[in-house]
């Protein structure tokens, strides 16, 4: 911590009110926000990805978010390097970086500076296995993965078809298991101090309602129709895993009612949220604050940071 500078992140679960505390923060702490949002990126794609309106961001400049085309693909590697692009950037101008976001991948692979090899490809074992996920599902091929990698394959959801088949077609090309290729790219210590805050509910059904008053807020803004676009137009395949765009599809294909899919959607980001609460609960370095039993979930986050601040590169 001695001689590095410190930037700040802002994580937790979908609908907790990372942005707005992130955007607080900066204000406060002359900062600026750097998106940890694996769909985020994408442009367009506003709606259903929670994109942060230019009243919400207050002014405050906001790094990685709508920069992709949904059609191209962008992996973790992609975003370890654009994101410490920006954090130099923004400490190049004594300014203090707040990472936010709420993919876990990206927010823990960015810390822990992990360092990426050049990777084997095979289109050969790509496309076999790309056409056994169509086939089989998820479940079979993450199955598999459990046989010589079960470290990999407990941090997986089924439908993460991208993350499964790589870490088999890792496996399959080098005879090292993905958690050994991550554990490997480890070895050189993250140049930054971060203190990370974590927004949590005690009672889980207040975050619960939240995500089905956001779903709610987002059909009133257009979602469906976002969607109808979105589904007009070439995608790539990690764009369509968005939540928000698949789960009304039925209804725009006229195979299930709208009110289905807008219940299916509100379970599937309930569903998220809980994955991402698992993800990030398992870290020991984040500063949690229960939203429903704090009085200023701002000011806590403000005490939290300023006691941790490297008060030896303090602007």
């Amino acid at each position: 911590m001695q001689n590095k500078p410190t930037i700040a992140a802002v994580v937790g679960p979908t609908a907790s009110g990372k942005t707005s505390l992130a955007v607080e923060l900066a204000l406060a702490f002359g900062g600026e926000v750097i998106s940890a949002d694996s769909m985020q990126i994408y442009r367009g794609m506003s709606i259903a990805t929670a994109k942060p309106t230019r009243e919400e961001m207050k002014g405050v400049v906001h790094h990685l978010i709508d920069f992709v085309e949904p059609t191209d693909s962008f992996s973790v590697s992609d975003y370890v390097t654009l994101a410490d692009q920006s954090v130099r950037d923004v400490l190049s101008r004594n300014k203090l970086p707040v990472l936010c976001g709420g993919t876990g991948l990206y927010v823990r692979s960015f810390l822990d500076n992990i360092q990426f090899t050049q990777e084997k490809h095979d289109p050969a074992l790509r496309a076999s296995l790309n056409e056994r996920y169509r086939t089989e599902g998820g479940e079979s091929l993450l199955a598999e993965l459990r046989t010589f990698d079960p470290e990999t394959a407990d941090q997986l959801h089924p439908s993460n078809s991208k993350r499964i088949i790589r870490a088999i077609e890792v496996y399959r090309l080098s005879g090292i298991t993905m958690s050994e290729a991550v554990r490997r790219s480890r070895s050189v210590p993250s140049p930054y101090h971060c203190v990370m805050v974590g927004i949590t509910y005690a009672d889980r059904q207040k975050l619960y309602d939240r995500i089905n008053l956001r779903v709610d807020r987002m059909m009133e803004a257009g979602l469906l129709e976002e969607a109808r676009q979105f589904y007009s137009s070439p995608v790539g395949t990690t764009a369509a895993a968005a939540i928000g765009y698949k789960e009304l599809k039925p209804y725009l294909d006229g195979t299930d009612s709208l009110e289905a899919c807008v219940e299916r959607l509100k379970q599937e980001t309930r569903r998220y949220a809980k994955r991402q609460l698992t993800w990030f609960r398992k870290d020991a370095g984040v500063h949690w604050i229960e939203a429903d039993r704090v009085e200023n979930v701002f000011q806590k986050a403000s005490e939290i940071l300023s006691e941790n601040y490297n008060s030896s590169l303090c602007r």
